[in-house]
């Protein structure tokens, strides 16, 4: 089979791959159908996340069909159509049962960074029962795919979190994909006013598409003056850092309210300052976290239900073959106006 394999900073390769096989008894193999590209895979093409080594066959967004079965798992079968989501659970473990999946002892975020992902023609599945989630029928499969990370972050780590509620003033740092799917996850809760702040115009447009009600470009460094003159100096219900950079950060501190909620999705790569001799007094609540999926399910009844529709965030279509090229276009998103690349398996099946 190809597959994408990562090779060092800077480089990646489609390449022919050994058909990975049955590991664990818990396991699956699955054929992919449909894959994405996320901002952490060109955080680990910039070599900078040091589990992912050499060699590795990355991404962990995808869906798929079942090809073949362990002999312990027991809810899925030959021909299922499946969600194949970026963390893996045990159900078992400490964390599993507080539905912290991404801490599960034996699962977490591992399938493109500690063992081989999904930006291939085939995958290894580990603890598929606990882990997998089956596509209902007639649904829309890149609308499914969505689900496989980003609008699961956007509501769990952003939203949720954040404890965004009925009325609330809301102002959401970053408008790349992770950003609109959190806008999107935002609107279920009904916030009064959602403020998007970013650097380009076309992601900007998308938020209002979105549910944003004040969208600001800060290029010129005035999104703080901005936001304070339209909360008349209260600050934000809400701020939901989703960008990872130190100047975002401070922002989301500078704008926050007294008994204001801050939720970071943002990655770091660096530390960055929290100013509690200034936040103390403000009495406000920080939090973060990694996505666990645990959602899923209530989102796959939102689509179901016409509640939800995240084929939105998706901009380009390719074949899998071409993810090389796919990834030049997502590295220069803003120039490309790419938000979601789809990529779709058209190889002929191979026997496993």
């Amino acid at each position: 089979m190809k597959a994408l394999v990562y090779h060092g900073p800077g480089q990646i390769a489609w390449e022919e791959k050994t058909m990975p096989t049955l590991q664990e008894p818990g396991d699956v193999l699955v054929r992919i159908g449909k894959t994405t590209i996320c901002g952490t895979d060109l955080a680990i093409l910039k070599g900078g996340v040091a589990t992912v080594t050499p060699g590795r066959i990355i991404g962990h967004e995808a869906t798929g069909h079942v090809v073949e079965v362990g002999s312990a798992v027991s809810d899925f079968k030959l021909g299922d159509h499946v969600i194949i989501p970026c963390t893996s659970s045990c159900g078992r473990c400490d964390s599993c049962r507080k539905g912290l999946f991404s801490s599960c002892e034996r699962g977490g975020w591992q399938i493109g960074n500690t063992i081989d992902g999904l930006q291939a023609e085939y995958a290894r599945v580990p603890l598929a029962d606990s882990s997998l989630h089956r596509i209902p029928d007639g649904m829309n499969e890149e609308a499914a795919l969505m689900l496989a990370d980003i609008l699961p972050t956007g509501l769990e780590v952003g939203v949720m979190k954040a404890e965004v509620g009925l009325g609330d003033t809301i102002a959401v740092l970053g408008a790349g994909p992770v950003g609109l799917a959190t806008i999107m996850a935002a609107q279920f809760f009904s916030p009064a006013e959602t403020i998007v702040v970013d650097l380009d115009d076309h992601r900007l447009a998308k938020a209002r598409e979105l549910g944003a009600t004040t969208t600001i470009n800060n290029r010129d460094g005035q999104a703080y003056e901005k936001i304070m003159a339209l909360t008349r100096g209260r600050g934000v219900d809400v701020a939901i850092e989703v960008i990872g950079n130190p100047a975002t950060c401070q922002l989301a501190q500078d704008i926050i309210g007294p008994g204001g909620r801050m939720a970071n999705i943002g990655i770091y790569s660096k530390s960055v300052e929290l100013h509690k001799e200034v936040l103390w007094t403000r009495n406000v609540t920080i939090r973060m976290g990694v996505v666990n999926t645990n959602t899923i399910p209530v989102l796959l009844r939102m689509i179901q239900a016409s509640k939800l529709d995240p084929t939105w965030l998706i901009t380009h279509h390719y074949p899998l073959e071409q993810i090389v090229e796919a990834y030049e276009v997502f590295k220069n998103a803003a120039r490309e106006q790419a938000i979601k690349i789809v990529l779709t398996n058209t190889s002929a099946p191979t026997t496993a």
